[in-house]
């Protein structure tokens, strides 16, 4: 038993029946000892384990209390969310949350990296990792909530995963697509390719959000959980504007009801149409990016219009950038002005010994 501290905060570590039992107090070191006394004599009582039972919880209920509670104030996260949960109460529905360990998320993890999509192909290591990252975040906020008191998800490593896909459509593709486009769909499509957003920021987007004047648009619901500014092109704006406004709705894109407009069916659609293979919504977003690197933008900024945290996000995109390469190493130039220079290889041509290499001139 003992107070420690994690992160800015103080934590008491004990012990109830055999059970270690870690929780979050707060800031103040005296607060924790407190609690810390507290817990102790309740174990002494035996009057712990009445605690206990009014925060016992199984994984189904509390699933709809994640929902409500935490994924709703993030808009693009509903829908992804509620289809992770579907795998993970299935799976681990009925179990109280002192009941899941690293030994049983251990086991999901492995049991639906064998299972197969209804395509046939295995079930892919980036969508477990995905339910897996869904499961983490749930215990997290049980521990905040009261309802756990360690995160079981933080002791299984996740398998690492291939993000060097890269695929995107060439031009002519493109006009293909967009030509099998819908009139509901085309607007999306071309927003999605001209500003790099992700299908949910789109789906999501409300007039509010936009400003056309200044030219951006304002996600606050992001992936990452921060509030994003995207800049527009012309093309954007001009999509933008020809877009009917709903009278009772604030989404851009809805159905006749004013709910968000889900383009999934008219996607694959139009992609069956146009004869495109191997290609998903989101690899518009790669598009954006790559016709961006071939333009000869460097990678950062693509980083700061994408969104992403890191470089190495970008990193994909680097084989696509002639320009930016040709731009670094010209820099070398510099260098060697003081080390080596075509007129200095023509005085010396004389007194060259035959055969000698390139490095050997240098040198």
């Amino acid at each position: 038993m003992g107070v420690f501290r994690k992160n800015g905060n103080f934590w008491i570590d004990y012990y109830v029946k055999g059970r270690r039992k870690r929780e979050k107090v707060g800031s103040s070191k005296t607060l924790a000892e407190k609690a810390l006394m507290k817990r102790k004599i309740q174990v002494a009582e035996d009057k712990f384990l009445d605690i206990e039972k009014q925060k016992a919880i199984r994984f189904k209920s509390f699933a709809e209390l994640y929902i409500e509670g935490h994924a709703r104030k993030k808009r693009s996260w509903v829908s992804t969310d509620r289809h992770y949960l579907k795998r993970l109460v299935s799976f681990f529905g009925d179990k109280y949350l002192h009941e899941i360990d690293s030994l049983l998320v251990k086991r999901y993890q492995t049991a639906r990296r064998s299972e197969k999509t209804y395509k046939g192909s295995q079930v892919s290591v980036a969508y477990v990792n995905r339910e897996m990252a869904c499961l983490k975040c749930m215990f997290h906020w049980a521990i905040e909530w009261g309802y756990a008191h360690e995160n079981p998800v933080k002791k299984v490593k996740f398998e690492k995963e291939n993000n060097s896909r890269v695929r995107f459509l060439e031009k002519e593709e493109l006009k293909k697509l967009l030509e099998c486009c819908g009139a509901r769909l085309k607007p999306i499509v071309l927003l999605a390719v001209n500003t790099g957003m992700r299908k949910a920021e789109i789906q999501n987007l409300k007039w509010r959000d936009v400003d056309l004047q200044r030219g951006f648009i304002t996600l606050e619901a992001t992936k990452n959980g921060e509030t994003r500014r995207v800049p527009l092109n012309q093309t954007a704006k001009e999509v933008l504007v020809r877009v009917r406004k709903h009278p009772d709705s604030p989404y851009i894109f809805c159905k006749g009801n004013g709910n968000p407009y889900n383009c999934r069916t008219a996607f694959l659609s139009a992609l069956e149409k146009a004869g495109i293979k191997d290609f998903r919504f989101h690899d518009l977003r790669h598009t954006a990016a790559s016709y961006l690197a071939m333009s000869g933008v460097d990678l950062n900024t693509i980083r700061d219009i994408l969104g992403h945290k890191s470089l190495e996000m970008v990193l994909r995109y680097a084989h696509l950038s002639p320009t930016h390469q040709t731009n670094a190493v010209s820099r070398l130039d510099l260098e060697m002005d003081t080390i080596w220079t075509p007129e200095s290889e023509t005085e010396s041509a004389g007194k060259v010994k035959e055969g000698s290499t390139p490095f050997e001139l240098i040198g």
